[in-house]
Order: structure tokens, then sequence, then C-alpha cells
């Protein structure tokens, strides 16, 4: 393992709640993450990535338009999505549509594939959740010869096909792509034989369940180049652990219990939220020096090149979420850094 991993920070535009309580509008929240692009560029951070939702609790359906906005105001952050849901759009309209967002912001864009762990973008667009695993594969395997830059020749039970179709805009080098992965070790298999980067979506339990699906990512990948393995999961910095707490414990709750009651889970409460950002965790909430140091622990346990922490959650607060950024790029990241650094060489 490296001495250093990259940190990003991924965001669904969660509508939030004012100081007052009131939600803010849509076009609110989306003006608001565009600001915390900002932020995230300044200080320092490697990526921002943006989740695409068609649902009320999330504002960001296109997450191109918010990112290209956020290229507009930013130098040298990488520009991505926290994922984009292949398996409901058309992957010719989604690669040209990142091969332009990696022109306005002179190739900082990657992208994230996924299925979504939401479906309602598939009666949206017309797509039967009956053809779920079909519509990812043969969409994925197109979007794959896409990358490419050639002429592509293709056919399957999903679209129209292709003979010898030529698509644009050309990047001028490609873009990072990765597949997300929630839990199939189905899609890490799939994500090494494409030759796609993997994501891991670790958002409940503790990072060390995960340790299969990377060490089979590379039993996959063998005799081919290494690619990158990166972790996303839910997390808050405030400037101690129990401000953290106070401060995310409420948007945790009112998240999971949305989402709790379609799928049929009991009602959140804090002996759980406790377990959750404990060692045994998914979620990095606390201090500066607390999430660093469990970011260095998940780095160490599944050997990964990148961590991204979903800083939005909920109702929590645009200020609040502003802080968050500026302790996770100033405190938390130099001080991961510091301390992969500091590893005996034989954890290395």
């Amino acid at each position: 393992m490296g001495v250093s991993v990259q940190l990003g920070l991924d965001t669904f535009g969660d509508i939030t709640l004012r100081e007052d309580g009131t939600r803010v509008s849509d076009a609110q929240a989306i003006r608001d993450v565009v600001e915390q692009a900002v932020v995230a560029d300044e200080v320092g951070l490697h990526a921002f990535g943006v989740g695409e939702h068609h649902r009320r609790e999330f504002a960001i359906s296109s997450p191109e338009v918010v990112l290209a906005a956020a290229a507009a105001r930013t130098r040298s952050i990488r520009l991505g999505t926290a994922v984009t849901v292949l398996s409901s759009d058309d992957p010719v309209r989604v690669y040209e549509r990142f091969a332009t967002l990696d022109a306005v912001s002179s190739g900082r864009a990657e992208i994230t594939l996924g299925r979504g762990s939401f479906v309602e973008s598939f009666p949206l667009f017309g797509f039967d959740l009956r053809d779920y695993e079909v519509l990812f594969d043969e969409k994925l395997a197109l979007f794959s010869q896409l990358r490419a830059e050639r002429p592509v020749t293709w056919s399957g039970t999903t679209r129209a096909p292709l003979d010898a179709a030529d698509v644009f805009p050309k990047t001028e080098g490609g873009f990072p792509a990765w597949v997300g992965v929630g839990g199939s070790p189905e899609s890490v298999i799939r994500a090494a034989e494409h030759d796609y980067a993997l994501m891991l979506a670790i958002i409940g339990g503790p990072a060390h369940r995960f340790k299969p699906f990377v060490d089979l990512f590379h039993q996959a990948r063998a005799g081919k180049a290494a690619l990158p393995i990166g972790v996303h999961s839910p997390g808050h910095v405030a400037d101690t652990d129990e401000q953290a707490w106070s401060e995310a414990y409420p948007a945790f709750e009112q998240m999971r219990n949305v989402i709790g009651r379609e799928r049929g889970w009991g009602p959140y409460n804090r002996m759980q939220f406790q377990r959750d950002v404990g060692p045994e965790g998914a979620a990095y909430v606390g201090s500066p020096e607390t999430v660093a140091r469990k970011i260095v622990d998940t780095v160490r346990t599944l050997d990964i090149d990148r961590f991204d922490m979903k800083f939005s959650t909920g109702t929590l607060s645009h200020a609040r979420m502003l802080r968050s950024i500026e302790l996770f790029g100033t405190r938390v990241a130099p001080l991961v850094q510091e301390l992969l650094h500091d590893a005996p060489e034989s954890d290395r």
C-alpha cells in the first residue's frame, strides 16, 4: 500500500432546512451544492461528486449540469457523479454529456456508473424493473465500447443497434470511469472485466466486511493493469465529537426514517446512531481527529486508493455542511496523510 490516499466529497443535493427550520427550495439546494464544490476546491480536496436522484428528498436529477456550473467556478478539483444511473439512461447520451463536461472543466470530469439504490427513474423514463439486470449489463458493455472513442457497432435488447456509429465530442484523453458497488460480487467482477475502477458504497457495518470484494476485484484483474479502488461512506465533521454528533443525528434520523418507511425498517434511534459512528459503523462523524483516524483504519483495512465522504445527509444545514467541508479539507485530509505516512513499513 502507498502512503497516501485521494480524498473527495459526495452529495446527493439533499433538500436541507434553514436555521429557522423551513425547507429550502430545490433551486436553492442546487445553488448551495455549487457553492459547496467551490469550497471543496479551495481547501484542496481531490474530487467532488454529485448523485443522480429523481425524488423529493434530493434536488439533483441532472448531475452534469450542476457539475458544469461548478466547473466554471473551480480550478483543480475533479468533478464526477455518485452515481449516474446508467440503467435508465442512454449510454451514448451519457458519454456525450460527460465528454462535454470534460471539455468545459479542462479535463477534470469523471463518472461513477451504477444501477442506483432507488428505482424511481425506471418507471419515470419508461423502463421495466423486471429488466433491472439486463439493462445495466447491456448498457455498461456499450458504454465500455464508447470509451475507446472509435466508431461503435453494437446490438442488444435495451436500445436500438449501432452500426459504425461515431460519438462526439471527442475528449483530449478520456476521463476516469468507476462502477459503484453496494455488495454484489457479480458487480465487482463486472467492473473488473470491463476495466472500470471500483467504488464501494459502504453505508452500513464495518469496513472489513468488504475486504472479500477488494480481494475479488484484484483476482478478477489478475494479469491486467491495476485500477483504483475507492470507498464512499456518509459522514460529518465538526470541531468536537459531541458537536458533530449533535448536528448530524437529527438529519441522519430523518433520512433513515424516510427510507426505512419505504423498505420496512424500524425507527432509527440514538443507540443505532452511536453504533454507526463508532469503530464498527460506516458513518464518519466526529472531530477532525476522530474522522481522520477512522478513514485511516479503512484505508489500511481495505488497501484503497480513494475515500469519498458523503457530507450531505437529509436536513443538515448548508452552513454546517460548509464548515464540515472546510474541516475535512484543512484538518482531516492533512492528518490522514500524516498518519498513513507514519505507518510502520510492515503495514504498508
